[in-house]
């Protein structure tokens, strides 16, 4: 157990608090969507944010993100602990929240369809909304999800995170729509072909019959994410085109 050093006055510095928010994002009917909360209390209280809240003093940021997360959207326990999240950044502005200084840990979580959440803790109700109809957010999580957005399209460049938005077997259909809706280009679909399957160790094939998509075409071949991490080359959007 530490000691405070002798002579040191915590009393000296002004104290703030620490929260954490989340920004989940996931892909559903072709289009990107993020889970938010609507707020159930003062500051902005009805007004829709990101999930999140405060650190508990013997708490770190990893696990108060994943229990607020499970607290305010109702997410099952096992499905909140399985999430992938990725720490975005640290978010310090000194008037980002009306009730005293607040310091936020932002984290990222890029998943695949989850169940529809409900508003639980201080939530009123939690909903997945198409990210382009998201309104106006609380603090300052405009900013959070923009960065979280643009980490997202980044990340698809140069490692296998597109896979974690697509069931276990998927299309490579599937797997070029998360691009385009990521991204929001579309993509050539024979040069997108080529590249995944010529990167290794991006996709594996599944044995066993093709699935019958939607479209007229001859039913598609299944594959599953492969066992690499980083895309060598890398997978580029379109030159001059961003999300």
């Amino acid at each position: 157990m530490s000691t405070r050093p002798e002579g040191y006055d915590p009393r000296a510095f002004e104290p703030f608090a620490v929260t954490v928010d989340l920004a989940v994002l996931t892909v559903r009917g072709g289009r990107l969507h993020v889970l938010l909360v609507q707020r159930g209390q003062e500051p902005y209280a009805g007004a829709w944010a990101l999930p999140g809240g405060f650190v508990l003093p013997r708490e770190s940021a990893g696990t108060a993100a994943r229990r607020e997360l499970a607290e305010e959207t109702g997410l099952p326990g096992a499905v909140v602990a399985g999430l992938h999240l990725e720490q975005l950044r640290t978010y310090t502005e000194p008037d980002r929240d009306p009730r005293m200084r607040v310091v936020s840990v932002a984290y990222t979580a890029l998943v695949p369809d989850l169940p529809e959440p409900r508003g639980g803790g201080d939530a009123a109700e939690a909903r997945w909304l198409p990210y382009d109809e998201v309104p106006a957010l609380a603090f300052d999580h405009d900013v959070i999800l923009a960065d979280a957005r643009e980490r997202v399209g980044a990340k698809l460049e140069y490692t296998c995170l597109a896979t974690a938005f697509c069931p276990p077997e998927f299309t490579l259909g599937e797997l070029r729509e998360v691009y385009e809706t990521v991204w929001g280009v579309p993509l050539d679909r024979p040069n997108f072909r080529r590249k995944v399957l010529t990167t290794p160790g991006f996709v594996e094939a599944v044995e066993g019959p093709p699935r019958r998509t939607g479209g007229r075409g001859k039913p598609a071949a299944l594959y599953r994410a492969g066992g690499a991490t980083a895309l060598h080359p890398p997978l580029l959007r379109p030159e001059g085109r961003s999300a």
